[in-house]
């Protein structure tokens, strides 16, 4: 046997001791030298197993299934009158349980289709579904859920409202877990569709059956079935009473599961497609009967405006307190009560009665009547419901005169008929004849000459049109929406004195609180707080804005006064105080042509209160003049009938024991002295058609109303031609062919100033002779650009302003150069030309000052 030596040892570089940071490791090169070993890879994998079974462990060993929530479905929301009474309330009761045995089987069917398709195969969690929706939501795809059917069951029944944390949704997964072993499948969707919350106060499909389509669920069509799982995520928002978007989404959603439900076989492709859209019932909450329902719906309404769903009213508990007065409002239904419906002389079922109250001093509303019982119809005339407001827009156009510079003394010719210039039934429609309030076909009745504090006691149309041309139809369109009136409910024609847009009652209160509160405006609202328990979820903080001058305020609520006193609102004097003394009451009535609303707006400075009327045609949609009804049968139905016999009643109740308090005072000014008589017109009639007659002359300056009285009076068609100018609105500039002879009838041009045009601007007076700075800034501070430019004078001080080029009160357009002469003394100083630029000191540097605005 051969010897063997020993194999020899190699000399070796001595391993170091290895750290926590290994990399780049050693005896590796390039990439490899920093990729993990395997034994990494397995020991961090195996770590996070373990750590993931630890937490895993824990969770099912520390959390056990709880009991279901006493509450669940059950919270009720209270709302509250402002003296603390309850008024009704928001409840998730409507709930009747029903086992799967009682039910279709499309029903589970669909649930499963649309929320859970494996339902049947997993073990109440879907881990891919988890992956999944991890997947898309990290990668910015479509937000996804990865909640199981019986994950959401769990979180139905076990967890309280809110709970939503990564942690919450980990117990989530573990009781799902638990359940998925305690219960069975029919059972667990036994409870998912006895509990879940399908919109309308339902609980459950026995419930939503009734809610929706007033069947029991056993009768359930399954295209009926399909829409109510659709709208299962978001009932509060998809329901189809909510308009044609919320519709719209809900069949999205109801042809969805119906797809689903074919694709599983629980249907055929041929029903599928032979399915149509089931039309829900209308909506008639159960306990919302007469007034109840219409209030509690403002509340809902409001609420959801400010973010709270009325799936949070349904659920929530919540404490809501709102600005509604008992006593007012039992007051308001008892005043509509005295319209008979039967008998003798009745009104018609069609009539749509208003009723609003606002305290003026916070905006609150302190009643609301829009109907006689919300469960026969849910229609609300006073926040639904939009009529002409008539002869109660007039104050608007009053305010703007008086905004204007107009006085309550001013004279008008207030005959009847008389041609406006430019006044139409509707925009663009051909000129007609403006008419006071008369018998039919009398023409009107005409008032000769009056004042303004006349004109509006007896609600004079020809005056105010001849004030609405004057003072610009925009003017007072703008003086409505600064009140409350929103600016969609307002235009800007000549006719819009005359109440032609259509209101809610609720707006004009609004506004008419404004006019009580001397001029200050405050957000109109029915909800002031909501708690949860001890927290505050919402608090009304509205804006309170100054809309108009209480000076002005003033004059127009004394004119309005006289409407009480002598004018058309006159039973409205019977409202006393607890010691028997008149009430000091402001207001105005309002009627429509062919009498199709009629309203009383009035006030006293604690409390503004309007009543309406309008009737509705019998095609559901127009409106039809209101039947005449009670004593005013065999008459018409205006302002000054009922509606202020109403208000005069309603208000006499709710001010029983209410402190007297007057308006602001205000002296009337003295009256100009008295003109001559303006005689009615008579009509003139020729039978030459060539006659020819002298347009008149001197009527430039003129105020257009009676330049045109002038020109039609004798014989000639005035055409309103507005022109921007620096004169006031309205006045005449110019009469085409004026001291000529023309036919009679001719079209005659009336230039007449529009008021300076936005874009154009005035040079200031006072400047010459003047400080060069004061003229400066005045050029600058009216939208223009001084030129300034010295010359030597011995005669003039140094900086003092010669000339000015335009001269003083030249219209020009806004940003022209004004060149400014100013003296630089003797000439003996050597002044630039330009105005200096640069810093505040006048020059490039530090100059003398000079130069600074």
């Amino acid at each position: 046997m051969a010897n063997r030596s020993p194999s020899p040892i190699w000399p070796q570089t001595p391993r170091r001791r290895r750290g926590i940071w290994n990399y780049p490791r050693p005896h590796r090169t390039g990439l490899r030298a920093w990729v993990p070993s395997w034994r990494v890879v397995v020991g961090t994998a195996l770590t996070m197993v373990s750590l993931g079974v630890g937490v895993f462990t824990a969770g099912w060993i520390g959390w056990a299934v709880p009991d279901e929530r006493p509450e669940i479905g059950s919270e009720t929301t209270t709302v509250y009158y402002e003296d603390g009474k309850v008024m009704g309330r928001f409840a998730a009761v409507d709930r009747t349980i029903r086992s799967l045995d009682e039910l279709p089987p499309y029903i589970g069917q669909a649930v499963v289709a649309s929320e859970d398709q494996g339902f049947e195969d997993h073990m109440g969690v879907d881990p891919m579904g988890i992956v999944r929706a991890f997947i898309s939501n990290v990668t910015g795809g479509g937000r996804q859920g990865a909640s199981t059917l019986t994950q959401q069951y769990v979180e139905n029944t076990y967890f309280q409202p809110g709970q939503s944390s990564y942690a919450d949704k980990f117990r989530e997964i573990i009781l799902a877990l638990k359940v998925d072993q305690d219960k069975s499948k029919d059972e667990i969707l036994e409870g998912y569709v006895n509990s879940i919350y399908l919109g309308r106060g339902a609980y459950g499909f026995e419930a939503a059956a009734k809610a929706y389509f007033n069947k029991p669920a056993a009768e359930l069509t399954v295209s009926e079935t399909a829409m109510l799982v659709g709208i299962i995520p978001s009932p509060s928002y998809w329901d189809p009473r909510f308009g044609e978007e919320s519709k719209a989404v809900a069949e999205q959603k109801w042809s969805r599961v119906l797809r689903n439900m074919a694709d599983m076989g629980y249907i055929t492709q041929e029903e599928r497609n032979s399915a149509t859209f089931p039309e829900p019932i209308e909506y008639k909450p159960a306990s919302r009967a007469g007034q109840v329902g219409y209030l509690l719906e403002e509340v809902r309404k409001e609420l959801a405006d400010e973010g709270i769903a009325e799936e949070d009213l349904m659920n929530n508990g919540y404490e809501i307190r709102t600005t509604i007065n008992s006593k007012f409002q039992k007051a308001a239904v008892e005043a509509a009560k005295t319209i008979p419906y039967d008998g003798e002389n009745p009104a018609s079922k069609k009539l749509g009665v208003s009723i609003v109250s606002i305290d003026p001093k916070d905006g609150s509303i302190r009643a609301l009547y829009g109907g006689k019982n919300y469960e026969e119809n849910q229609y609300n005339s006073a926040t639904i419901g939009k009529a002409q407001p008539g002869s109660t827009f007039k104050p608007f156009t009053l305010i703007g005169a008086l905004e204007e510079g107009h006085e309550l003394n001013e004279y008008y010719n207030g005959n009847s008929p008389m041609q406006i210039p430019g006044w139409t039934k509707e925009a663009g429609g051909p000129e007609v004849e403006l008419t006071n309030f008369g018998p039919e076909g009398s023409g009107g009745e005409s008032y000769g000459d009056i004042d303004l504090i006349d004109a509006t006691a007896n609600s004079v149309n020809t005056v105010y049109a001849q004030l609405n041309v004057e003072i610009g139809a925009k003017k007072s369109q703008e003086v409505a929406i600064r009140a409350g009136i929103p600016e969609g409910d307002t235009n800007a024609t000549l006719s819009n004195v005359l109440g032609t847009e259509p209101v809610r009652a609720v707006d004009l209160a609004g506004a008419y609180a404004t006019f009580a509160a001397q001029g200050t405006r405050h957000e109109t609202h029915m909800v002031t707080s909501v708690k949860n328990g001890e927290e505050d979820i919402y608090k009304f903080s509205g804006e309170t804005t100054n809309a108009i001058d209480p000076e002005v305020m003033a004059k127009a609520t004394y004119a309005m006064e006289q409407v009480v006193n002598e004018g058309s609102g006159t039973p409205a004097k019977e409202l006393v105080g607890p010691d028997g003394t008149q009430r000091p009451v402001a207001g105005k009535t309002g009627s429509t042509n062919g009498n199709k609303s009629a309203w009383f707006a009035g006030y006293i400075p604690q409390l503004a209160t309007v009543v309406g009327l309008y009737q509705t045609a019998e095609d559901g949609v127009a409106q039809a003049e209101i039947t005449p009804f009670g004593e005013w049968a065999g008459g018409s139905i205006t302002g000054g009938t009922w509606p202020v016999t109403a208000w005069t009643q309603y208000m006499q109740a709710v001010t029983e024991g209410m402190e007297v308090e007057e308006f602001p005072e205000y002296t009337p000014p003295a009256p100009p002295p008295s003109p001559t008589p303006t005689p009615s017109p008579t009509p003139t009639v020729s039978d030459d058609p060539n006659e020819k007659v002298m347009v008149p002359t001197g009527l430039v300056g003129q105020q257009f109303v009676a330049a045109a009285a002038v020109l039609s009076g004798a014989g000639l068609s005035p055409q309103l031609v507005e022109v921007p100018s620096d004169q006031p609105p309205g006045t005449v500039l110019s009469v085409e062919k004026e001291g000529q002879e023309v036919k009679r009838g001719t079209n005659i041009r009336v230039e007449v100033s529009s008021g300076p045009d936005e874009n154009t601007a005035t040079v200031p007076g006072g400047l010459v002779g003047g400080d060069e700075n004061n003229a400066r800034g005045q050029l600058r501070g009216a939208g223009l650009d001084p030129r300034i430019e010295y010359q030597a004078s011995d005669d003039v001080a140094e900086g003092t302003v010669i000339a000015v080029n335009p001269e003083e009160g030249a219209t020009v357009p806004v940003g022209s150069p004004v060149q400014v002469i100013v003296s630089s003394g003797p000439d003996d100083i050597g002044l630039p030309t330009e105005e200096p630029t640069g810093g505040p000191g006048g020059g490039g540097g530090g100059g003398n000052g000079n130069g600074s605005p």
